[in-house]
């Protein structure tokens, strides 16, 4: 079975291409993180690859080397940020796997002992809220 094409006009794609906006914490040349908007824990980010693909299974091998980067990279600041005593990073492929937008992208998590992960309910978190997790990001990668 082959899987369905990568689509330029999913949201990721457009947030890439300024069309849509996005708390931006980190960019490099292949790679940008940004916050999620329903996020689980506090300081929920998105790690995207710039160049489109669909998932894991059609990622240029080039890509995939960069975005696992930028996902350790990531997964150090917000241990940091957060004091967090873990990290949890989720990777989904195919709506049959979790994926719900069909760009490749890195769920990274910070992770406090004894705290579940929240539901992921559909609700937007607030934007003053998700602004002052995305300064602590921005604040722990220049230290």
């Amino acid at each position: 079975m082959t899987s369905p094409s990568y689509d330029d006009q999913n949201i990721f794609a457009k947030i890439l291409r300024g069309e849509l906006p996005s708390e931006k914490v980190y960019e490099d040349e292949n790679t940008i993180v940004i916050m999620d908007i329903m996020p689980r824990a506090d300081g929920h980010v998105l790690v995207l690859p710039k160049n489109g693909s669909r998932n894991i299974m059609d990622i240029e091998e080039a890509d995939l080397t960069a975005a696992i980067k930028t996902t350790q990279k990531m997964a150090r600041v917000l241990k940091k940020a957060f004091n967090a005593d873990g990290i949890t990073i989720h990777q989904f492929n195919e709506t049959a796997g979790g994926q719900m937008v069909f760009h490749t992208h890195f769920h990274v998590i910070p992770r406090t002992q004894g705290i579940t992960l929240r539901p992921h309910t559909g609700e937007m978190e607030d934007s003053d809220k998700l602004k002052a997790n995305a300064n602590k990001i921005r604040a722990a990668l220049e230290a």
